[in-house]
Order: structure tokens, then sequence, then C-alpha cells
């Protein structure tokens, strides 16, 4: 205990190059811990980059392939799946909900999913984090659209404005949807997931600007002349003649609303949009589309898994593959993990740096301390007192450096949590040590002490030859 009290004021001494010495260790622990949590955040959040679900069913290909289309909007399905297999998948035993996801089509860029309300009921990200709107709603009808974050921040988009949508993917198009023009209704919270850079409109606006002739549409929204609502209020009197009458007085009460909304505050009549009328007056998200390209389900209970997978493998109707996206993810992440050992090994040269910088700082200050050794000697420091005094200073250094590098570490976690989730999709908690970075922390501690056993082992022979001087 009088060698530690000893070692304590003689680097009060020195504070200076103590500290200097100290801080590096310490933010060296701090940059290692910080990317081993993010590194191990990161392969978590990468894994759930849509969690929640059970099973991805798309075309037969294969299953990455299927995975990077479907989730990450990378690539493209050779084929689709057909509605009727979809409605038949989707009715079966144990199957709880299913989202139908039509891409194909673009804007300025960024990927176009089409789906329906399940999408933002049942879709998950993260930890079994919902989807949450930073402004506005989901959309209701076939003629408007809910941004990503990404995408609406990258535009400068607004709600109310109004997009068009383009056939194919990428940011150039040769054809673009110019008849059906989208009204902006949402715009998601970021989740740092493909979700933020994608367009999600429902799958009745799809269908309509895929089968629809552009020659003489029919429009919908809210009519600009008396014809046109003579027209949807005969479909919808042929469509149910038993609630005619109902109609009717909707349609004419909406009719004298909008009338006297427009009037009262002198403002042109709204822009129809060519869609289908009967998706926008019955609030039909899906339309009567033939086909999709993959859908997500969630079963009752993951005891379906299995079997439910190799159903839909086995489907007889078409060629289907149902992946499970969890695995998927983990075996994409084993083909970049190349990315994982250059931060393993990055981190590990900081600290061996930092480590290398208190040996230095040690072995500079030996010969500047030689009278401080001979005093020692002279009131009857045995050469190993000096032994035990030097390697205690190295202690000491990494210690109070291991700790001061933690309360960092935990510090900078709590600053940038939420742009990591945000910006980057990871998402880290502050939780104690987990046995690996505890172990981190104990071969630091170990090399620390390494480091310090070579000034001491020359403080000590140094000793023996001359107690009253020491030279280099």
């Amino acid at each position: 205990m009088q060698l530690i009290t000893l070692a304590t004021k003689s680097m009060f001494n020195r504070k200076a190059s103590v500290l200097l010495t100290l801080f590096t260790i310490a933010i060296s622990v701090m940059l290692l811990l910080t990317i081993e949590r993010v590194r191990q955040e990161a392969k978590s959040s990468f894994s759930n980059t849509v969690s929640g679900t059970d099973l991805i069913v798309g075309a037969r290909s294969g299953d990455i392939q299927l995975l990077l289309s479907s989730v990450f909007r990378i690539g493209h399905a050779n084929n689709s799946v057909s509605w009727d297999s979809y409605q038949d998948i989707k009715s079966q035993r144990g199957v709880s909900w299913a989202i139908p996801i039509s891409l194909g089509d673009s804007h300025k860029g960024h990927a176009v999913l089409g789906t329906d309300s399940t999408y933002f009921e049942h879709f998950r990200y993260g930890k079994k984090q919902n989807l949450a709107f930073a402004a506005g709603r989901a959309f209701v009808n076939a003629q408007e659209v809910v941004l990503g974050s990404e995408v609406a921040s990258k535009m400068h988009y607004q709600l109310g404005q109004q997009i068009v949508i383009s056939h194919g993917m990428g940011n150039t198009s040769f054809h673009h949807h110019d008849d059906n023009p989208m009204t902006i209704v949402g715009i998601l919270a970021p989740t740092g997931t493909p979700v933020d850079k994608t367009v999600h409109v429902p799958l009745a606006a799809i269908e309509a600007m895929h089968s629809q002739p552009k020659s003489a549409p029919r429009m919908i929204g809210k009519p600009k002349q008396s014809t046109d609502h003579d027209d949807a209020h005969e479909h919808n009197h042929r469509h149910d003649h038993g609630h005619a009458n109902e109609h009717k007085h909707s349609d004419s009460h909406d009719h004298d609303h909008a009338d006297e909304h427009d009037h009262g505050h002198d403002k042109p009549d709204t822009v129809a949009v060519a869609v289908p009328a009967p998706a926008h007056l019955h609030g039909d998200l899906i339309g009567e589309p033939k086909q999709i390209t993959a859908f997500l389900m969630g079963l009752d209970s993951p005891l379906y898994t299995l079997q439910t997978r190799r159903n839909i493998n086995n489907y007889k109707a078409e060629p289907l593959l149902a992946i499970m996206p969890g695995v998927t993810l983990r075996e994409l992440w084993r083909m970049l993990g190349l990315v994982e050992k250059i931060l393993l090994l990055f981190s590990g040269v900081v600290v061996l740096i930092s480590l290398l910088g208190m040996l230095t700082t040690l072995l500079a200050t030996l010969n500047q301390r030689r009278r401080e050794l001979a005093i020692l000697r002279s009131v009857g420091a045995r050469p190993r007192h000096i032994f035990t005094l030097m390697s205690s200073e190295a202690i000491l250094i990494t210690a109070a450096g291991c700790a001061l590098g933690i309360a960092l570490f935990y510090a900078l976690i709590a600053l940038a949590q939420g742009t990591l989730q945000s910006q980057f999709g990871i998402s880290v908690s502050i939780s104690l040590l987990s046995h690996y970075e505890l172990m981190l922390i104990g071969v630091i501690m170990a090399a620390g002490t390494l480091m310090g056993i070579l000034p001491a082992t020359r403080a000590y022979f140094y000793s023996l030859s001359d107690g009253m001087s020491i030279k280099l």
C-alpha cells in the first residue's frame, strides 16, 4: 500500500505527461467499446431490417435475391406472384396477416412500393418497432401517397404536393404517369431502413396506372362538372340498387358542401386524378390486381413457420419461394464478414497505439527520474521495490484510463443513440458491458501491465548496478 501511495504521488508530480497518457488510453478504450457495441448492434439491426415477419413469399428464385428485391429494393424479381395464389395462401390455417408488395415503378430514383393499409399496421423494423408518421397519415384512397423520411427531406416535399410516378426503376425513365398525379398525405418518421427511401402508394393506384389506357381516362376526385357527378351516381346506382337513395343523399351532400367551401374561400376546383372510379368511391386500396411482386406473412405461432414454408415451396399452382427473413439476413451478413473483421482490426490498432504511447512516456521519463530513484535507494528501497513502483504506475494509469474510457463510452452512446437509430437504423441500447466487452477491458489491463514491465525491468537492473544513478 505504501508503494501504491508513493506511485500515486509520483504520478501527481508528473501530472502533465500522466494526464496526456491517461486521456490517450481513455479515448482508445472509448473507441474500442463504441466500435464493438455498434458492430454488434449493427449486426442485430441488419438482421432486424424487417422484424416480426415470419415469411417472405415471392416467385421462385434465390433466397438472397428475393430478400434484396423485396426488403432492400435492390434488383428486381424475375417473376411475379398471381393474386389468386396470394389470396389462397393468405386464407390458409395459421396465417395471421399478409402484406402484398408490388414493385417496379419509381419516382426520381426512389423505389415505389404498392401495398395496402396492412403495411402500416403490421410492418415492423428494428426490435419490432412500428412505423410512425412524422407528419400526415396513411393513404385512404387510390390517389394518395406516403413518403419515406429520406425521400421527403431529399426532395423537399411537403404534405399536399402532387408527384408523378414513373414506370421502371432507376433515375431515368422513359414513361411517366403524368395523367395520374398523386397527392402526398403522409411522411414516415426515420427508421434507418429502406423504408426511408421508398414511396408508398395503394395497390389500386399501381393497377390503374398500368392497366388504364392513357386516352380518355376516367377521372376521380371531386368532380368539376355535374356530368361527372351524374356518371359517378349512375355507377353507384347500378352497383347497388338497394342503397341508391343512400348514395344519392351522400353524393348530393358532398357536392353541396364542396360548392359551399369553394365559393366561400374562392379557391379553384380540385384537380382530378385518373384512376378507376370504384377504387375511390368505395375506399378500395387494392383494386383487382392480377399479380404482385411478393408478400410478407405473419403467422399465429412460430410453430407454423416450417410447415407453412414447406407448403408454399411445394405449391402446385405456381412455383413460389418462401424465406425466413431473419435467417436470410444473417446469411447475407456472413457474406459481408470482411467489414466486421476490418472494424475489429481498426479498434485493436487504436488500443495498441495508445498503449505504445504509454510505454514511450514511461521510458522517456525514466532518465528524468534518476534523482527520485536514487533517493529511494538511499533510504532503503530495494531493487524489487523499484520494480514494483514502476509497474504499479503503469497499472494505475491503465486502470484510470479504462475507467474514464468506459464513462466516455456511455456518454457518447447516450448522445448518439437517436442519430444512430434515425440515420443508420442501428438501435444501440445503454446497458451493462457484455461479457465480451469486459473481456476486452481485461485484455487492455493485461497489455498495460506488460507495457509497464519493460521500464520497470530497466529500472530494476540499473538499481542493482548503481543505486545512485541510472544510465540510459
